[in-house]
């Protein structure tokens, strides 16, 4: 059974699961799904056809599955779907997709999305992601599983940042960072891998040849494109597959500095 604030409204037509919390003067529409064991604190609106799953944690304010942000939308059905286990801080703005980018914005499970942040229409958000506060995603962004965004900071639309990459607070992302690869700056560059994160999660063995394989590609002023097809022909190393798959398949570009010793 929910347990649900006499102020809060709930429109006919929502969902709401085992368990879950509504707090004081909150608003849920009539499109909204909501999974078991979910708290909703006070004073916060989800809207439109928007799918949130169970144990997640949306904090006061937090405006979930409003309209995008986007003058091309023309009130077609639109989509958002989060998974599970996720907190959503106070003040946070998630919009659903949009017709051109295939209508929905989808995030994962066990993200930290703090205060302020903004998810724009159609992006796509993976597994165990933090983003701190005030960093915003415009349209179309694709992050993979444990990318961390530091605070105050705008990534441009159709940028992807791969798997347990970070990117410094107060930088400015314009172009895509491979996975396991650390960036800062306005705007925002290469530094070198993310060898905090990856110790975390990664074998010493593996993290060595990423280092070699970041030598190859980005340090020794070849073609990098060429670089990482060789690596995917020559390497057994999963992690340096995925890195230089990732670096032969960038539509937006990597931006490193190439006179870096």
């Amino acid at each position: 059974m929910a347990n649900i604030h006499p102020t809060a409204i709930v429109e006919d037509g929502a969902i709401i699961g085992k368990n879950v919390t509504i707090g004081a003067y909150s608003y849920i529409g009539g499109g909204v799904r909501i999974g078991d064991n979910t708290t909703i604190k006070n004073h916060t609106l989800i809207e439109g056809n928007t799918t949130i799953g169970k144990d997640n944690e949306i904090f006061s304010h937090a405006v979930i599955g409003s309209i995008p942000q986007d003058l091309k939308y023309q009130g077609e059905r639109v989509e958002l779907i989060i998974g599970d286990n996720n907190k959503i801080r106070e003040f946070t703005l998630i919009n659903p997709g949009t017709k051109g980018g295939g209508g929905v914005t989808k995030i994962g499970n066990n993200n930290l999305l703090m205060g302020y942040v903004h998810i724009a229409h159609d992006c796509k958000i993976g597994n165990n992601c933090i983003l701190a506060n005030a960093a915003t995603l415009a349209g179309h962004v694709e992050l993979g599983n444990g990318v961390v965004i530091g605070g105050l900071t705008p990534v441009h639309q159709f940028v992807k940042i791969g798997d347990l990459a970070m990117i410094a607070g107060a930088s400015a992302l314009a172009q895509d960072v491979p996975p396991y690869c650390l960036a800062e700056g306005n705007r925002a560059y290469l530094r070198g891998l993310n060898l905090t994160g990856l110790r975390r999660h990664i074998d010493r063995k593996d993290i060595d040849e990423l280092k070699s394989a970041y030598k190859k590609l980005f340090k020794e002023g070849r073609n990098y494109k060429e670089v990482a097809k060789e690596l995917i022909e020559n390497s057994n190393n999963i992690y340096v597959k995925n890195l230089a798959k990732f670096v032969l398949e960038t539509k937006r570009g990597i931006q490193f500095k190439r006179s870096e010793s």
